[in-house]
């Protein structure tokens, strides 16, 4: 049985951009000749259209949920399609858990709260946290993406950008003092 709760193309695009950063975080400089962000959010939104009577959700909360699974799939599709182990052999973990993984990560920037009234609002703080990142400096938005969103090292971010510990290590502080300026916290 399909949800009361109903949804259109309007009521997806409010999730666009945060999940637009949730696949940018897992696609690598190798993926990017391939495919876009953008594109498996496009993908998303056309699969939940056309599987629209699967979702049995009650709210936004439970759509965003839907989505991001729906986005997970979508992610090993096209890892697996383009021919990249994202895991090495020996672990067990799936690729998929791997990928929750890294979406939690975000929404650890945010803060995860207790009460309804606060789950509501950190909702819509992550919602909001794309359009904050965008206001960063490239360098500090860089920073933080790699090293609190793909969870590398402070080490392996320097050097994926081609800067010392040091200077990475204030365009965090600083990165990350501002996001929370911006995002009301």
């Amino acid at each position: 049985m399909a949800s009361d709760y109903d949804f259109d193309l309007e009521a997806l695009s409010r999730f666009r951009a945060y999940l637009r950063l949730l696949a940018a975080t897992q696609i690598g400089p190798w993926l990017e000749q391939h495919i876009d962000a953008s594109d498996l959010v496009q993908q998303t939104f056309l699969d939940a259209v056309s599987r629209k009577n699967q979702f049995r959700g009650e709210s936004n909360v439970d759509l965003l949920k839907w989505l991001k699974r729906i986005l997970v799939n979508n992610l090993v599709d096209a890892l697996r399609y383009h021919g990249r182990q994202k895991r090495d052999v020996g672990r067990n973990r799936s690729l998929e858990d791997e990928i929750f993984d890294s979406f939690r990560q975000i929404d650890a920037l945010v803060d995860s709260r207790s009460s309804p009234s606060q789950r509501a609002a950190t909702n819509e703080t992550l919602l909001r946290l794309p359009t904050a990142l965008e206001k960063l400096s490239d360098g500090q938005r860089d920073a933080i993406m790699l090293h609190h969103l793909q969870g590398l090292t402070l080490k392996e971010t320097a050097e994926k950008l081609g800067r010392s510990e040091a200077a990475v290590s204030g365009l965090l502080h600083r990165g990350l003092k501002r996001l929370h300026e911006l995002l009301g916290e």
